[in-house]
């Protein structure tokens, strides 16, 4: 990995980006956009993803940017967990929630490549 200066070069980031925009595209429709609660949680718990890592990364240590990726991983987990209360509340079909949980799994392992990457860093120096 060469030198990263910005968040934003990152490419779990750049992935968990568009994971929550398309969390946010999907809470706008069927009966998730009125479902105010579960709404609220979905685009919230995806949105973490992705400023989790940005955080992390403006963070003075690979340690504590390694406990945000952490973070990060975690919220791709709680994303994925409320796919399968989306699915069994027939909000989306479920070819949308498969497509939807795959993605979710490559982004966590974007995350965890990273954390392999830092604490591999941090082990050899």
């Amino acid at each position: 990995m060469g030198t990263v200066k910005r968040f934003e070069d990152l490419r779990c980031w750049q992935m968990a980006r568009v994971l929550t925009a398309k969390a946010y595209t999907m809470s706008r429709q069927g009966e998730l956009s009125k479902d105010y609660d579960t709404r609220s949680q979905f685009r919230s718990a995806a949105l973490s993803v992705m400023n989790n890592i940005a955080e992390g990364f403006g963070r003075y240590s690979n340690r504590d940017f390694i406990r945000f990726l952490d973070y990060a991983a975690g919220s791709c987990t709680e994303v994925k967990s409320m796919t399968y209360l989306l699915h069994d509340l027939r909000y989306f079909p479920e070819e949308v929630i498969i497509e939807f949980q795959n993605e979710i799994e490559e982004v966590k392992a974007s995350v965890l490549a990273l954390v392999k990457y830092l604490r591999n860093k941090e082990n050899a120096g």
